[in-house]
């Protein structure tokens, strides 16, 4: 798993039982070098045939620390579920581009993957994303809500038997772009943050973007960010610009929680619950109840999450909720290479 806020591969390595309970035997963060975060987050601007080269050269990078894990571990493993970097996502295009060649990684394992998992959910209309609600339904339903604080928020929870989720808004992709410019790869516990003074017209004129207005189903990639947030926090020190962001993150979260159907325990998880700051800010906002797990749940839920969806697949089960992508149907996404 490697998500937007380029903090690394996550390999998390998972049995399951077929009562939807998990096991997690290891789990560990491959932390990306500054020549590969820049080849990531710039690959949108790449042509044709150097994204494809970037492609298989990823494919190969991922492999080697699959198969390194697995040697570390002595494991035999039935499958491998891979989720790739997501380089484009415009469902309103229907496109969805997570870059990672599943053929790559089954011949250099040998070992049956699963990826490409959001593709035929925006074929069908869908927004192709979140897909995690359906593990936070099979693997964490004591929680009435979950949230996840990634590179962008979201959330999900149930509501009149069924399960909503949505992205809500930015979250460590802005954070992390806000703290390099201290030449730092994050704002640790929120420090800088909680030192800086909010920027009120700043505050105020994210608060009134257009998609916080959307109803659900709905979701953000890199490029809304780019286009409707990044303009806009040049001018102001990097302490007051955090302050703001932190700020901005935190109401959209309260509010979304507020407004949910849930009305009891939150889990949080994602790197941003590392954030102490930020976590302070959001319960004193919320009326639910925020409870963070031990450290290695924040860090592996989401690859844990994606290895349910790689069993589904291979069990022809749904693993792709039309409640929370807005697609025609319920689906069972992902690609197979044997």
């Amino acid at each position: 798993m490697s998500g937007t806020s380029l903090d690394g591969i996550d390999l998390a390595l998972c049995k399951f039982s077929n009562s939807y309970t998990f096991d997690l035997l290891n789990f560990k963060t491959v932390s990306y070098s500054h020549k590969w975060k820049k080849k990531l987050e710039s690959a949108h601007h790449l042509s044709g045939i150097e994204l494809r080269l970037l492609e298989i050269e990823y494919s190969r990078y991922t492999a080697s620390f699959v198969l390194e894990l697995l040697k570390e571990t002595g494991q035999n493993v039935d499958f491998i579920a891979c989720h790739g970097h997501t380089i484009f996502h415009q469902p309103e295009n229907n496109l969805t581009y997570q870059m990672i060649d599943g053929s790559i990684l089954a011949a250099l394992s040998g070992i049956t993957t699963v990826c490409d998992f959001r593709s035929g959910d925006v074929a069908l209309g869908g927004q192709g994303a979140p897909l995690v609600p359906i593990g936070d339904a099979l693997l964490f339903g004591e929680y009435e809500a979950c949230l996840n604080l990634g590179g962008f928020a979201n959330m999900s929870y149930e509501e009149a038997g069924k399960r909503i989720a949505y992205d809500i808004s930015p979250a460590n992709l802005l954070l992390n772009e806000l703290a390099s410019r201290e030449g730092l790869d994050y704002d640790k516990n929120g420090d800088l943050a909680r030192s800086g003074k909010i920027i009120m017209p700043l505050l105020e004129k994210l608060n009134s973007l257009e998609f916080y207005g959307a109803q659900p189903p709905k979701s953000l990639g890199r490029e809304w960010l780019e286009e409707k947030i990044l303009p806009f926090i040049k001018m102001g020190t990097t302490r007051d610009l955090l302050a703001t962001a932190v700020a901005h993150i935190s109401d959209q979260i309260s509010h979304s929680l507020n407004q949910s159907a849930a009305s009891g325990k939150v889990l949080v998880t994602g790197g941003g619950a590392h954030n102490t700051y930020l976590m302070e800010c959001i319960s004193q906002k919320s009326n639910l109840k925020i409870e963070i797990p031990s450290a290695k749940i924040i860090d592996a839920k989401e690859a844990i999450v994606f290895a349910l969806l790689g069993k589904l697949r291979l069990e022809n089960k749904t693993n792709i909720l039309s409640s929370v992508t807005g697609a025609s149907h319920d689906s069972c996404g992902g690609a197979v290479h044997h």
